[in-house]
């Protein structure tokens, strides 16, 4: 994965933002909405993308479009450089594939172990029973 070709095809989109900035903020487009083509990019692979679109499904809009957004701090800059870290965190994490899970089942002297400690302590409840004539 080449970090700045991805970033080449990235879209970014200034918005106004909600939240701190007083009257600052009914003035300035601070909020920035990342968005990534996964169908249309040329960095990565047939299967990476059909990888990406089925861990990140939700994070999809109509158009097939990747979108994160950013209004965390009151400076666009700042937010842009936020986005794009989330963005690559979301891409790697959407290529990693699971390990296959191994079956495994308790050892002999395990299972030997629960079964004693399971009669001893039920040989300690029937102890405490009152047993009347």
């Amino acid at each position: 994965m080449n970090r700045e070709q991805l970033i080449k095809e990235i879209i970014f989109t200034a918005v106004r933002s909600s939240g701190a900035g007083g009257q600052h903020v009914n003035k300035t487009s601070s909020k920035i909405v990342l968005r990534f083509n996964v169908l249309n990019s040329s960095v990565l692979t047939e299967d990476e993308k059909e990888l990406i679109q089925k861990k990140l499904a939700n994070k999809f809009n109509k158009e097939g479009d990747l979108i994160v957004t950013c209004e965390d701090t009151r400076s666009q800059h700042k937010n842009k450089e936020i986005a794009i870290d989330k963005f690559l965190k979301l891409i790697k994490n959407g290529l990693t594939v699971p390990k296959k899970r191994k079956k495994t089942k308790p050892s002999k002297q395990a299972n030997k172990k629960r079964l004693e400690k399971k009669a001893k302590h039920a040989l300690k409840k029937a102890n405490r029973k009152n047993i009347i004539f």
